[in-house]
């Protein structure tokens, strides 16, 4: 019933921290804001339910704050959510934020093994040299993005990791 994704930072070096900016794509929701979107969990412990209403089960409870959803539809005060491994379902508008994230490779994660990594790089390019390796399913704040490449955060580091490695921004959008 929780869905929580643990995952740890090898670190190389310490550069500091940069913080995300919202962005968005698509058609417009009754809200205004475009749809679909990235969002993400403001609490560490939020309910994803079977339809818009507290009358309806729970079907999961999150219990990681910053981890990115894709809102699909609107329906009041209620987002209709999915998350990287597809599941789907609603939550409470006012438990969203609009601040940015990703999750590093979570197709990647398997059961019983070790999760992939991969290199934070101190430019947007695949010469540049590593300044941590990220191990598949970590969050990163997205401070801006391409198309191609993503400035994050990640803890008290900050760099660059390819924009197809990360899950919470769509491919070839630009983030600012």
């Amino acid at each position: 019933m929780y869905r929580t994704t643990f995952a740890a930072i090898l670190f190389l070096s310490a550069i500091p921290a940069a913080t995300a900016q919202p962005s968005g794509v698509g058609a417009t929701g009754g809200s205004g804001l475009p749809i679909p979107r990235f969002v993400s969990l403001k609490s560490d412990r939020v309910n994803m339910r079977k339809g818009p209403g507290t009358d309806y089960p729970t079907a999961w409870v999150y219990r990681r704050a910053g981890l990115p959803l894709e809102v699909i539809k609107e329906f009041e005060g209620w987002r209709q959510v999915r998350d990287a491994d597809g599941a789907a379902g609603w939550v409470l508008q006012s438990f969203l934020s609009g601040r940015r994230t990703a999750l590093v490779l979570p197709w990647e994660i398997k059961s019983g093994a070790p999760a992939p990594k991969v290199a934070l790089r101190a430019d947007d390019s695949e010469r540049s040299r590593p300044v941590a390796m990220i191990e598949a399913g970590v969050i990163a704040n997205l401070a801006n993005c391409d198309g191609r490449w993503c400035r994050v955060s990640i803890d008290r580091f900050q760099g660059y990791i390819e924009q197809k490695k990360l899950w919470g921004v769509y491919q070839g959008e630009v983030v600012n």
